[in-house]
């Protein structure tokens, strides 16, 4: 596929999803659970655009509230931000809209979206969404039968940032109660999704601001792990969700444009993210 297609494709399909935005909720930030709020507006934020970084919020795992506890003191209802959706955020999700302007013609919005899944009402209105620190998340029944409609009615999720098996089993609670019946995988490096922009054969391991000098946090969380690249895939084989464990693409993001943080592994979570985006617009 040529580049002028690629980017057609994805204008056509992105330009018949701008007409959802009368339907669209306002633009709303929250609380980062990282505590800084001092994040300037773009300009532009307002700015009609074809594509927005949607952000699912989500309650979290009771042994994740245990430990939000321990470390600020107190518990947050995570309607209202300062809870593990909201790590990253929005940070990562803005200086990746921003590379995707610069990497891409798709017309990207410079502020992300979050989206709670218990609003029906404006939820299917976000046909690309990311959600970080994936061992957290505990999505009620009705949450979870939200987002696999959502899923098999064309939808992407992105999921990312949760590490060994501990974590793996809190995140596979609530992705079995979104499809009981249809497996996690690992993705063959042929798959589209790695080859829509970028040849990504040689995918390596993202690794987060907090591990890139080898904290003690690395050493308990991080050390030892090897990178999988997982989906689920619907009936036609399309993906439809993406999940990076034992990979840290959202704090990538975050710190991009930090000096401590290696260019190699933000560049390369930048190039996975606009492939997934061109692939979800495109599939």
């Amino acid at each position: 596929m040529t580049w002028g297609r690629v980017f057609g494709v994805a204008g056509c399909g992105l330009a018949l999803i701008g007409a959802l935005y009368g339907f669209q909720k306002p633009f709303r930030q929250y609380t980062s659970f990282e505590r800084y709020d001092n994040i300037p507006m773009p300009p532009d934020w307002q700015e009609k655009t074809e594509w927005v970084f949607a952000r699912l919020m989500y309650p979290e795992h009771p042994d994740a509230l245990l430990a939000r506890r321990v470390r600020w003191g107190s518990l947050f209802d995570w309607r209202v931000g300062g809870t593990s959706w909201t790590q990253d955020y929005p940070r990562a999700d803005r200086h990746f809209a921003q590379a995707l302007r610069r990497l891409t013609r798709i017309s990207a919005r410079s502020v992300e979206q979050p989206v709670d899944p218990d609003d029906t009402g404006d939820f299917f209105n976000w046909p690309w969404m990311n959600a970080g620190e994936m061992g957290d998340w505990k999505l009620t029944d009705a949450q979870a039968t939200t987002v696999r409609e959502y899923l098999l009615r064309g939808g992407f999720l992105m999921l990312d940032d949760f590490w060994g098996p501990e974590e793996y089993g809190r995140f596979d609670e609530t992705m079995k109660a979104i499809f009981p019946d249809r497996p996690v995988v690992e993705i063959d490096s042929k798959d589209p999704i790695f080859h829509s922009v970028y040849n990504l054969d040689d995918r390596f391991q993202i690794l987060g601001d907090w591990c890139v000098h080898f904290s003690v946090q690395c050493q308990q969380r991080a050390v030892g792990t090897t990178a999988h690249w997982l989906g689920v895939y619907d009936d036609k084989n399309r993906l439809m969700v993406m999940i990076s464990f034992n990979s840290d693409i959202g704090d990538a993001w975050e710190w991009a444009d930090g000096p401590q943080y290696p260019e190699k592994m933000a560049g390369e979570a930048i190039r996975i993210g606009v492939n997934y985006v061109v692939y979800a617009m495109t599939h």
